[in-house]
């Protein structure tokens, strides 16, 4: 038992330093993007920060903005002129003060703060679609020929009619390039109706599968449900990596950049409609889990996490929640319906909500991480 837990504390150890390499490059990004922004719009940036806490290291550039790091690297944030707080609540003078200097961050126009808010989630987003063409262009996509080795007894396929043989051409009308389509399409959508193109001895033919649920390991301890058809790959299959030229490269990175948003869209839908268990959400510990055995795999799996967890927080970001970058374009909307902005009173009121719910969603978050560590140290004693 000590001697695991010796084991499970340096794999710990490696997978915080894979995390905070990823997240430093993701935060530093986002933040740029706020800042570089803000600068095009004549805003002054106070201070521009990877981590939070006391400074361990600063320095000021000479259009006065201090750039620095903090002793806890996991966030950051830019401040503005007129901002009361890292969290970009606003100053009671910053909105009442008709005669506000150029530079402070409220003198600006709805549709500037708007683009300025924005451009922190949309550098995320151009980031992933960077890395993803990078590893297309530079490696290649990995892929398998989608044709089924086995069909498991009594399982949705086999009730359908795939047999052994079969190259799956379509589900629901999206095109099958590899096996690994088949997984990304019926994974999230167990018990629902999917019509399966196959070609069999040269002739398409189709079939209507409903994928069934089934409760499998996450690899970390938890305990997930996928929707499964019941076909398996030859274990003898070539996997092959086939490069793209640059244009290919971009464009498959902006499609993968978009299915993940998707994907992470339709998961949410169904936590909120009761489909699936809210305990799958992962928090930092399980992140840094993930991090650390992509980067064991290699820099390239490394990096197509940092371009999937720079996804999530783009996309987290622009929940219409207070503190973060959705609060902020939310206030913005009443604000042009209003013709005047909220007062700073109700938006101090607004922010503690928004803190409220944001430390709520991250214990809940952590409580599964820890859940699925103790589980792992009782499973082995």
């Amino acid at each position: 038992m000590l001697e695991f837990v010796f084991d499970q504390t340096a794999t710990f150890a490696f997978h915080t330093l894979a995390f905070l390499f990823v997240l430093t490059i993701i935060v530093f990004v986002h933040e740029f993007g706020h800042f570089i922004v803000a600068r095009w719009n004549g805003v002054k940036v106070q201070s521009f920060a990877v981590g939070f806490g006391k400074e361990i290291y600063g320095m000021t550039d000479r259009y006065g903005t201090r750039w620095k790091l903090g002793w806890l690297p996991l966030g950051g944030y830019v401040k503005f002129e007129g901002d009361a707080n890292a969290a970009s609540l606003p100053k009671a003078s910053s909105l009442e003060d008709k005669k506000r200097s150029p530079g402070n961050f409220y003198s600006k126009s709805v549709g500037q703060r708007a683009a300025v808010v924005v451009a922190g989630p949309l550098a995320n987003f151009i980031l992933a679609v960077c890395i993803f063409a990078l590893c297309f262009a530079i490696v290649g996509i990995p892929s398998t020929e989608p044709r089924v080795e086995t069909v498991q007894p009594g399982s949705p396929a086999e009730h359908a009619g795939i047999k052994s043989g079969d190259l799956i051409r379509r589900i629901d009308g999206t095109a099958i390039g590899s096996f690994d389509d088949i997984q990304r399409i019926v994974m999230p959508r167990a018990g629902e109706t999917l019509v399966v193109e196959v070609e069999r001895n040269g002739q398409p033919q189709h079939f209507t599968i409903v994928p069934e649920s089934r409760e499998v390991s996450d690899g970390f301890g938890g305990k997930i449900k996928i929707g499964l058809m019941g076909v398996s790959r030859a274990r003898s299959a070539t996997q092959n990596y086939e490069r793209k030229n640059p244009v290919q490269a971009l464009g498959l990175g902006v499609e993968e950049t978009w299915r993940i948003i998707s994907g992470s869209m339709y998961f949410i839908k169904r936590v909120i409609t009761g489909a699936e268990s809210a305990s799958q959400l992962g928090g930092p510990l399980a992140i840094a889990q993930i991090s650390g055995k992509a980067a064991q795999l290699g820099f390239y799996e490394l990096m197509r996490i940092a371009a999937m967890l720079s996804v999530s927080i783009g996309l987290i970001n622009l929940f219409p929640v207070p503190m973060l970058d959705g609060g902020h374009l939310m206030y913005y909307a009443i604000e042009v319906v209003r013709g005047r902005p909220l007062g700073a009173n109700a938006q101090e009121w607004g922010f503690r909500v928004g803190f409220a719910l944001v430390l709520a969603l991250m214990f809940f978050a952590t409580w599964n991480d820890l859940t699925r560590v103790f589980a792992t140290l009782f499973e082995r004693g």
